[in-house]
């Protein structure tokens, strides 16, 4: 199984306190994630680094400048003490059909909902995404998402910390394992608490996030 998932588009290190973590990242790797924008209504915006080709790592946390949002923010950030990195996206040739046949197969990564942001440069960023209560709360079986058209946030020359390695470990990796298939997802998955890591290349040297 190779270190790196197959159209693995983007990690998610969801933080509660946005500003101490991109700083913790940079003082760890000696590379300062860049701004990407807010997501307005949701009250969140995201701080980004190429982690290699068209996969990047999508740093998130509370946007202070928004209203508090009438829903909870995303990626269980209210319940968060400390950044974690909470899960990750595949980007599939063909959104409707990988959900088309992950139900199939019995797993329903949810609803497709369209979303968007805009960069500091006033570009318009637009995608497709799976996401609903259907998905499996461990955030091991990674979302679908679609760019189409739209530019990916990897053409904004970000800052480059090449993936090393994404691994995971879970209570019971068996009832995992089938639930990465549905998706035409693959993953190094040990028995263990939760939880996902990866490994980037750096200029202070491979350094681990948890």
């Amino acid at each position: 199984m190779n270190a790196v998932p197959a159209r693995l588009d983007h990690l998610v290190l969801a933080t509660p306190e946005l500003a101490a973590t991109v700083t913790h990242f940079t003082e760890r790797t000696g590379i300062a994630p860049v701004a990407g924008g807010a997501h307005v209504g949701r009250g969140t915006r995201n701080y980004l680094v190429s982690l290699g080709g068209s996969r990047y790592l999508e740093i998130i946390g509370p946007d202070l400048e928004q209203p508090a949002p009438s829903a909870p923010r995303p990626f269980g950030l209210e319940g968060l003490a400390a950044a974690r990195t909470v899960t990750w996206a595949l980007s599939p040739p063909d959104l409707d059909a990988a959900v088309a046949a992950a139900r199939a197969q019995g797993y329903d990564p949810g609803p497709v909902r369209a979303m968007s942001r805009r960069r500091p440069d006033g570009t318009l960023l637009e995608w497709r995404l799976t996401d609903g209560a259907t998905a499996h709360p461990s955030g091991l079986v990674p979302f679908l998402i679609d760019w189409s058209s739209s530019p990916h946030p990897t053409t904004a020359g970000l800052p480059v910390a090449p993936l090393l390695e994404l691994t995971a470990t879970a209570p019971v990796p068996d009832e995992i394992r089938p639930l990465l298939s549905a998706v035409g997802a693959e993953l190094p998955l040990a028995e263990g608490p939760v939880g996902l890591s990866f490994t980037v290349n750096t200029p202070r040297g491979a350094v681990t996030f948890g």
